[in-house]
């Protein structure tokens, strides 16, 4: 004898597929990068869900131009409202921080004092899942403020508001990619961390993001009318830097937790800026 009865809630737990899928994967990762207020689609059961990272990290550099949005409009608000250079690109940089949470920064504090104040896996390990800021992690912040302030407001010098503009979203989109870099070659290094719960990128999903990213960067500098060079030169810096980071992580802890990843991405930003501003100041 057969069954012929079917679950009528069965439709509504299997898998999303198609564009639907994309854009609650697209809504999570905005979500998981920023504090910005993004509402619950009317086909998610819960919008507080962490995203699934071996797949949803294909869309990271979509996430990144939203999440850049608000730095990038503070500062030609900024700029157009007549606030000197250095300011527009403080204000700019400041409302890029609140927009995450410090995000990054956290995890770039976080991964400088463990794996600069460390002597063993362990010790390490602990250090950086301790929320106290030491020496290691309290200078690496704040050199990297000054670097990003310094560098938005150079390229404003040397060019203008709206061109800065869209260098910061090209730029929030590439790092963020790039961020993913640890999380796709090194396996995590710490059991029940954050990084093992959202689990790693395939590496088909890490290829997606890099060459969306690398994309959507060289539209951005089309647009700015700025010249390729400057973005291969800064994609160079910036992919050498993640790779160093990457292996330093290996070195240091035997793999990878989320603070490394927002190190990677604040390393990278920081690198683009400058491999960008090396063309651009000649030009």
């Amino acid at each position: 004898m057969t069954d012929d009865t079917t679950n009528p809630a069965e439709p509504i737990i299997q898998p999303l597929v198609g564009w639907r899928a994309l854009l609650r994967d697209l809504f999570q990762m905005i979500r998981f990068y920023s504090r910005l207020p993004v509402p619950k689609l009317p086909f998610e059961s819960d919008a507080h869900a962490i995203p699934d990272f071996s797949t949803a990290s294909r869309l990271v550099p979509l996430a990144g131009l939203v999440v850049g949005l608000p730095g990038a409009a503070a500062l030609w608000l900024g700029l157009t409202l007549g606030l000197p250079e250095l300011l527009a690109a403080g204000v700019a940089v400041a409302v890029a921080v609140f927009s995450t949470g410090a995000f990054h920064e956290d995890g770039l504090a976080d991964s400088f004092d463990g794996l600069g104040g460390g002597w063993t896996v362990e010790r390490r390990l602990e250090i950086m899942k301790d929320s106290r800021i030491g020496s290691y992690g309290g200078a690496a912040l704040m050199l990297a403020l000054i670097l990003r302030i310094t560098a938005l407001s150079v390229l404003v010098e040397a060019t203008s508001a709206s061109t800065t503009a869209l260098v910061m979203l090209s730029t929030a989109s590439l790092s963020r990619s790039l961020g993913l870099t640890p999380l796709a070659l090194l396996p995590a290094a710490r059991s029940g961390g954050f990084a093992s719960t959202v689990g790693c990128p395939s590496m088909a999903a890490y290829g997606v993001a890099l060459l969306l990213a690398i994309g959507l960067t060289g539209i951005g500098l089309i647009l700015a009318d700025l010249p390729l060079a400057g973005g291969l030169v800064g994609l160079g810096l910036a992919s050498l830097l993640t790779i160093a980071m990457t292996w330093w992580s290996h070195r240091a802890i035997h793999g990878q937790t989320g603070d490394i990843a927002g190190a990677c991405q604040q390393l990278a930003e920081i690198a683009f800026y400058c491999g960008l501003l090396i063309i651009v100041s000649d030009a």
